[in-house]
């Protein structure tokens, strides 16, 4: 494949996984979280090993649109499942395990592809076919236990009493999806297109993904334009994740604890256009210190995304809402993501990919100024709320900051 091929290939997912990330959500709630989640690994973990027996261009396309469609509803659909079991106040934390578990896997994932990369033709295969059929295996086996172990809702937890089972309920009562809460329907479906604030989050989401996606794809290609090669380059990308995943970590606690997600997502945002920035200024040759700062631009893009999570959904009131909101913001980071596949140019790696830089910069600047612009928003509402009352407002609680 060419350099062109491989980027489209590596586009075709990210369109399938913005396209069909509602619909996944639609039936997350209609079909019960367990069954559906469990088909959405079966299905994904089996496209990853079709992708070790891709033999061409064609193949290797038509898998990634397959795995984009089912990968699509993993995220948004964590997300959503989040809400029928915690407040608002302690899903970033639980958004920021499940990404940071990603982080870590990338992580582990050059790891494996360092280890992986010694099987040249094994049972006649090339070592990167073995990657895909590897780490496709784990998917396809753990999608058992999710069908019978994952509890859907805690109105139905088996493992829990009649009387935790109703303290569940009630804890959620006023800003928690319920199990047995009516599917999306065309008015709630109408109001959530038509508010404007949750365009804002999107335009949010939308500014995130480009760094996230180019980082996720390309710190492989990243470390080998800063003079490791091959398999050490692989290597020399779990450093960025593992840090990345401790970030994440403290900056999701600190943002529920202070109940403050939009200032916790800006400033990390802020320190990770730092280190792009750093990195886009830095000679090419400074080959140690731009490592450094690609730890710091990982760390910072990865670590704002479980709080901006986490604050939208804390701001939707309905199961549907909530459903149809996460789905659709997840979604509006596709494009950022296709964006994310196109900046970091082959023919640059001696200059030190600066189009990717820089633009990444830009990028999480403007995810700075949208959290900012949100959450004096919000103030606002909120302010306005309390001296004209909630009914003449329109509101029926507070919105979260």
């Amino acid at each position: 494949m060419t350099n062109y091929q491989y980027t489209i290939a590596l586009m075709v997912f990210l369109v399938a996984y913005a396209v069909f990330e509602v619909p996944s959500n639609y039936f997350l709630k209609k079909c019960k979280p367990s069954r559906w989640i469990a088909f959405l690994m079966f299905a994904w973990g089996a496209c990853t090993i079709g992708l070790g027996g891709a033999t061409n261009y064609a193949a290797v396309t038509a898998v990634r649109f397959l795995l984009g469609m089912f990968e699509a509803g993993l995220f948004p659909g964590l997300v959503y499942y989040l809400t029928f079991w915690y407040k608002g106040s302690e899903r970033s934390m639980r958004v920021a395990i499940i990404l940071a578990s990603a982080t870590l896997a990338g992580a582990f994932g050059g790891a494996i592809a360092y280890g992986i990369g010694h099987m040249k033709l094994v049972q006649g295969l090339a070592s990167w076919r073995w990657l895909f059929i590897l780490e496709g295996i784990p998917s396809c086996i753990s999608s058992v236990a999710v069908w019978f172990i994952l509890p859907d809702y805690p109105e139905e937890a088996s493992w829990l009493s009649t009387r935790e089972r109703e303290l569940a309920v009630l804890r959620l009562e006023a800003e928690g999806s319920k199990g047995h809460a009516p599917s999306l329907d065309w008015e709630t479906t109408k109001a959530i297109l038509l508010d404007g604030r949750l365009w804002v989050h999107y335009i949010v989401y939308f500014g995130i993904s480009a760094p996230f996606s180019s980082l996720s794809l390309f710190t492989p290609t990243i470390t080998a334009g800063l003079g490791y090669e091959n398999l050490q380059a692989q290597l020399m990308t779990v450093p960025p994740y593992a840090v990345a995943y401790v970030v994440s970590i403290m900056t999701a606690w600190s943002s529920d604890h202070f109940n403050a997600r939009a200032l916790h997502s800006a400033t990390l945002s802020i320190i990770g256009a730092i280190g792009f920035l750093a990195s886009a200024l830095l000679p090419p040759d400074a080959y140690h210190a731009r490592y450094g700062c690609l730890i710091v631009a990982a760390s910072g893009a990865f670590s704002c995304i479980p709080p901006l999570l986490g604050w939208l959904s804390s701001n939707m009131h309905s199961t549907s809402a909530a459903g149809l909101a996460i789905a659709l913001n997840v979604s509006w980071g596709a494009p950022g993501q296709i964006l994310g596949v196109w900046i970091y140019k082959a023919d640059e790696a001696k200059k030190g990919y600066p189009t990717g830089h820089w633009t990444n910069m830009a990028m999480l600047v403007m995810v700075a100024v949208g959290c900012v612009g949100l959450r004096s928003y919000y103030q606002w509402r909120n302010a306005r709320m309390r001296t004209l009352g909630g009914e003449v407002a329109g509101m029926v609680r507070e919105f979260s900051y």
